[in-house]
């Protein structure tokens, strides 16, 4: 399993969760098996995602679609701000 980890920040979490659920299908036709929505609790204005893949490849392609046609999108992605943090994981051990 591979994990692609997003950190950024948002105007808002309605407007940014907004925006997310309308990518289901994108998601879904990209390979994300699951996914996990975290915010620092000192800071609503942030925002830290884990979409999880079966290998690293699909994490990567769905990084470079994000990158491509998503994040540049003010209308795809209406409360994101500066450019996202990203990092391709590989599980390595899991308790």
């Amino acid at each position: 399993m591979a994990t692609l980890h997003i950190e950024h920040a948002i105007t808002d979490l309605t407007t940014w969760k907004a925006a997310f659920d309308r990518h289901a299908d994108f998601r879904r036709k990209h390979g994300v098996r699951a996914y996990r929505i975290q915010q620092p609790v000192d800071n609503p204005a942030y925002v830290v995602i884990d979409l999880d893949f079966s290998t690293a490849g699909e994490a990567e392609r769905f990084r470079d679609a994000l990158v491509a046609d998503v994040w540049p999108s003010r209308e795809k992605a209406p409360a994101l701000i500066g450019t996202p943090i990203t990092r391709v994981l590989d599980l390595v051990e899991e308790g």
